[in-house]
């Protein structure tokens, strides 16, 4: 069987030390870093040149921002758009809100540990949101009633009840492995129920289908939290 071809990365930050230092680290692991950026501009401009899988994207730079940067890569017009995750300094940050509901597949703190940094990467090739629930929950909760409803607000109406209770419980951070365990069914069904949620909705990933339920008024911001949650990509 052939080997995978190695991931190809575009990092964008405005400063030099965190580009290199996470270059060498993605190196290291194989995968391939394409481009650098230090704007907003850059990074759209370098996407479009290198087609990679996956977008570092910082969400404070001068000029361009990460966000509007973020919202122009991500336009859903072509099959083959990138992953965006956010590089940020500040977990609870109303632009993470904001680019999570422009379509960007999660967000890594600078300060992360080059372990978690690979597998974050080694996650979202595999087609996973890069969530960290309790992390995500606060912040979604914080910005989702206060700043009006975005682009990836859905109608929840096509979805069956099965399908509503499946979102339900992802919304509250739940694996898929714990996911099975509260409905009583395997893990490849469940996969099943995510993959159709996403489908009609037409969401990206789990990061947008979090988003969707708070907006959508599934989830109430304050609601406590369904047993079995813990903290993982």
């Amino acid at each position: 069987m052939n080997a995978q071809p190695p991931l190809r990365v575009v990092i964008a930050d405005d400063q030099g030390l965190v580009r290199t230092g996470f270059r060498m680290i993605l190196t290291a692991a194989g995968f391939e870093v394409v481009a650098e950026a230090s704007d907003g501009e850059e990074a759209v401009e370098a996407v479009r040149r290198t087609r990679p899988d996956l977008v570092l994207m910082d969400i404070r730079m001068p000029g361009l921002d990460g966000l509007e940067a973020t919202r122009r890569i991500l336009t859903g017009r072509t099959p083959d758009e990138p992953r965006v995750v956010i590089l940020t300094t500040f977990d609870l940050d109303r632009y993470v809100y904001a680019a999570l509901a422009a379509g960007a597949s999660g967000f890594l703190l600078k300060d992360v540990t080059p372990e978690y940094l690979v597998a974050a990467v080694r996650l979202v090739r595999a087609g996973d949101a890069l969530l960290a629930p309790a992390i995500t929950r606060r912040l979604v909760e914080r910005f989702s009633a206060t700043g009006g409803r975005s682009s990836v607000h859905r109608d929840l109406a096509a979805l069956t009840p099965r399908e509503l209770e499946v979102l339900r419980l992802l919304a509250g951070g739940l694996s898929n492995a714990e996911l099975a365990r509260a409905l009583g069914v395997s893990e490849a069904t469940v996969k099943t129920h995510v993959t159709r949620i996403l489908s009609k909705l037409g969401l990206r990933d789990r990061a947008q289908a979090v988003v969707a339920a708070y907006e959508s008024g599934l989830i109430t911001p304050g609601a406590s939290s369904p047993a079995g949650g813990t903290p993982h990509f």
